[in-house]
């Protein structure tokens, strides 16, 4: 197949996912169309035959105060997909992108372009149910050839909230266990810490979603008991407070601020624990990648980790908020190098049991044949 994808080019699981997704389809013979504003970060370091990139540009113009990009990247999407002779657009996130296919599909008529729509969360439980935007997300999500949702926690949400008339597929998302494996060879793990100290990693976008600051009054409780060191990977609005909420717990000296990495794998596969207290999450990328890379989640029982993590094999789950639970949690997998062990090497076959992408990618590929079935009838 001829496949068009959009997404958002950033580091949240809806990015990760659409390129992993790509790079997976191409590698089984079909040819990928990424439509966006700029490279996903995950295809930006090696080039990969049958992928192809369409960026969304704006020119200025004087009548509008903030540049149209729903409008400009509807219009590209009809120019790829006719260009092209695509056979169908993968749109992640209902809005504003299946709302742009939706108008490129009304631009190319009487063709239809079929349209599947990848929910991942926030376009549902955030987004979609602001007043304003309620019904444009419900006609995104109806007028959408075939729709998936990345979790169960999400389907159901998904149905409770906006009662659609066609089935919402529950599509998992997955894991490249070929890339995100444990180290041991050329391990980052010096550069972080003593050998004898346990290394706690939290990646994310550092959304006030993230509950970040719930992250350091973990790790200073677990400091309390260990000496150990905390990673944060990534940026965002919530890490200013961190840094200040580190600095009055006085554990700042002992927390590596790395920023943006490209190479996550190579900080994730060296740390014993994660730490994600996240307030809702629709599936849990981080967890699913710590544990292909042998690492125990200490996590929230929240949206959609629990259908990832499984408490007391692969991790443990704690209420939301119940920072106090996740720190004993924490601690207990510091003090415990069999403990770790066990869980890392369960959390690894889980991830290559449940969320292999030989299992994942398949449906996709059936939805897909699903979605060109239906614009014929």
């Amino acid at each position: 197949m001829k496949i068009g994808i959009t997404c958002y080019p950033t580091y949240g699981g809806s990015g990760v996912l659409a390129s992993e997704l790509g790079k997976f389809l191409a590698k089984r013979g079909h040819e990928l169309h990424f439509i966006t504003s700029a490279i996903p970060y995950r295809l930006q370091r090696d080039f990969q035959e049958r992928i192809f990139f369409h960026t969304v540009e704006m020119d200025p113009y004087p009548l509008f105060e903030h540049p149209p990009y729903d409008l400009a990247l509807a219009s590209k999407m009809k120019d790829v997909f006719v260009s092209e002779n695509l056979d169908l657009l993968h749109v992640h996130y209902a809005i504003p992108h299946a709302v742009s296919a939706l108008l490129a599909s009304a631009l190319i008529r009487p063709r239809r372009i079929p349209i599947v729509t990848t929910l991942h969360g926030t376009d549902i439980t955030l987004v979609g149910q602001e007043k304003s935007f309620f019904d444009i997300t419900r006609y995104s999500i109806e007028e959408s050839t075939v729709v998936t949702a990345v979790s169960d926690s999400l389907k159901a949400e998904t149905e409770k909230v906006f009662h659609p008339t066609k089935p919402v597929h529950r599509v998992h998302n997955f894991v490249d266990l070929d890339l995100f494996r444990r180290i041991y060879k050329g391990c980052h793990r010096k550069s972080l810490a003593r050998p004898d100290q346990p290394i706690y990693i939290h990646v994310s976008n550092f959304r006030p979603v993230k509950r970040v600051p719930d992250v350091i009054r973990i790790f200073a409780k677990v400091r309390e008991e260990l000496d150990a060191v905390l990673v944060l990977v990534g940026e965002g609005p919530s890490l200013r407070d961190a840094k200040e909420l580190a600095e009055q717990l006085g554990v700042q000296k002992h927390i590596r601020y790395l920023g943006k990495q490209l190479d996550v794998v190579g900080v994730l596969a060296c740390c014993d624990a994660l730490l994600f207290p996240s307030e809702s999450e629709s599936f849990g990328l981080a967890p699913l990648e710590a544990m292909a890379c042998e690492v125990p989640v200490v996590a929230t029982r929240t949206g959609g980790i629990p259908e990832v993590v499984t408490h007391g094999v692969t991790g443990f789950l704690s209420a939301v908020g119940d920072v106090d639970s996740m720190a004993r949690d924490a601690i207990k997998i510091g003090k415990d190098p069999a403990l770790r062990a066990a869980m890392g090497k369960a959390g690894r076959e889980a991830a290559a049991k449940n969320f292999h992408p030989d299992i994942i990618v398949p449906q996709y590929e059936a939805l897909y044949a699903e979605a060109l079935r239906l614009n014929q009838e």
